[in-house]
């Protein structure tokens, strides 16, 4: 496989999490109608959605936050031929953070442990713009 795109592995990783995220509110909200505990009309708005489901909707909504600027950098990097080993790693630590961050945003939500693996996916997701920016200003 050319290393150019070896860059899709990441994002296709990514958009599994997504799938998965989206797999795992509709079992919560399922189970939660049918434990008695939420209504189906309880979903249209979702300030009154049931705590095990609302913070896997919350995670969802965190998957196309940044995320979203993870995609297009990917999508950039290839179509200017910036791809590197490097930035594939990179890639694979940003997807890496995420799926973290997911895991414990949707188990025991600990904000100091779930902070700390966005900010690492920041940083990671920032790099691999800086790399994009200097890979297009040609140094």
């Amino acid at each position: 496989m050319p290393i150019s795109t070896a860059i899709f592995w990441p994002v296709i990783a990514q958009v599994a999490l997504i799938h998965a995220i989206y797999f795992l509110m509709l079992r919560r909200r399922y189970g939660a109608v049918r434990a008695g505990t939420a209504k189906a009309s309880d979903f249209w708005i979702p300030a009154i959605e049931p705590e095990p489901s609302a913070t896997v909707a919350r995670s969802l909504i965190n998957q196309f936050e940044l995320p979203v600027l993870f995609f297009l950098v990917c999508t950039l990097l290839y179509v200017t031929a910036g791809v590197s080993h490097a930035v594939v790693a990179i890639a694979w630590l940003f997807v890496l953070s995420r799926f973290a961050h997911a895991y414990i945003h949707v188990t025991s939500n600990r904000l100091r442990v779930r902070q700390r693996l966005f900010v690492a996916g920041f940083v990671l997701n920032f790099v691999l713009w800086i790399i994009f920016a200097v890979h297009i200003a040609g140094f």
